[in-house]
Order: C-alpha cells, then structure tokens, then sequence
C-alpha cells in the first residue's frame, strides 16, 4: 500500500513543490499551490493595490499566468516565491498604468463601515494618521517601498524577498532598515511618532 500524496484532512500540508509532482500531476500540484496560497496572495496584493475587487482579479491572473507558464518554471527557488513574483509583476504593471490608485489602502467610508469604539475626536486622530502614514510611503523611493511592504507589513522572509526582488538578502535588510528610518523622519517631520 503506497502512501497518498494528500495528508488525511486536518493535517498540514507540505508546500506543493515542482520536484514532487509526477507528469500528470501538473493540475493536482496547482490546485494544491492556489489552495495554499490563495488568501495570503489576495492580501499581498490587497496591501500593494488597495483595492478588494481589483486584489482579487489579479490573483486570479497570477494563478492563470502560472498555470500557463508552468513549464517554464526552472525550480531554482520555491514555487510560491515564483508565484509571489509573478503576482509582483502584475501589481507593478497595473500600478504603472492606474498611478492615481496607488497606495490609497483603505476609503475613509470603509472607517466609517467598521465598528468601532473610538470617540470622535479619536477617529479624526486616526483618519490624520493614515493618511499622514500614506504620503509619508508615497515619498519613498521604489526599492525601499517595495522591501517595507513585503517584508514589514507581508511578512515575507528575507530570504523570500530577496529571491522575489533578485538582490542578495543583505541588500533587502540595508533597504529595509533604511526604509524604515526614512519613514520615522517623514514622520516625525509630520508630528506623528510611530515605532516600529
């Protein structure tokens, strides 16, 4: 009796990987790569876009586009972080032809739609801080940007941004670092102290 490829359900999953995959398998190991990666691609493109319904068109796209180019994946990182890279491209591409959208994370009406037990004066607070916090981020330079939200607000690895960017893991934490200074001094040029 072989082993089954799937675990029984309620135990993880390894991640789907090329090497692990027999010919016939290519639609089994997709599916299991947009069952793994589905929700998290969605909000990796949600935090670069901004957009819910436009976030979700393009991980469609992105699963579309590794299902067709499939066969050109070399294995010389993991599939996700080939994924991750081809989702990166599409939110570049659509960035550079929708500049107006860029990094408008959320509509004041989607504050107003939440529950919340902020006083007034406490929403204005808020309100005035994202959106110092957004222009602030709009002021970055590209390679910093990209490197802050990937790995501060994603959560991506280093490793993992290094090899989606295509520079060595030392110049993704240099970026980062400054990165983070440089939007510390925006900031507080503003009179908004955060620490992270």
């Amino acid at each position: 009796m072989s082993p089954s490829p799937h675990p029984a359900p309620g135990q993880p999953s390894a991640p789907p990987t090329k090497s692990s995959a027999a010919p016939g398998d290519e639609d089994l190991l997709l599916r299991d790569l947009v069952q793994a990666h589905a929700a998290r691609l969605h909000r990796f493109i949600a935090k670069h876009v901004g957009h819910c319904t436009e976030a979700e068109d393009l991980a469609q796209q992105a699963f579309a586009e590794a299902a067709a180019s499939y066969r050109q994946f070399r294995g010389e990182s993991q599939l996700s972080t080939w994924l991750y890279g081809i989702a990166l491209n599409l939110v570049r591409n659509y960035l550079s032809r929708a500049p107006e959208r860029r990094y408008q994370f959320v509509d004041e009406s989607a504050l107003a739609d939440q529950q919340c037990a902020l006083g007034s004066a406490e929403l204005v607070e808020q309100k005035q801080s994202v959106a110092l916090l957004q222009q602030a981020l709009a002021e970055l330079p590209p390679n910093m940007r990209e490197v802050l939200l990937l790995v501060g607000l994603d959560g991506m690895s280093y490793e993992d941004a290094a090899a989606l960017l295509t520079v060595p893991v030392g110049t993704v934490r240099s970026r980062l670092s400054r990165a983070r200074s440089t939007l510390r001094e925006k900031l507080a040029v503003r009179g908004l102290e955060l620490d992270f």
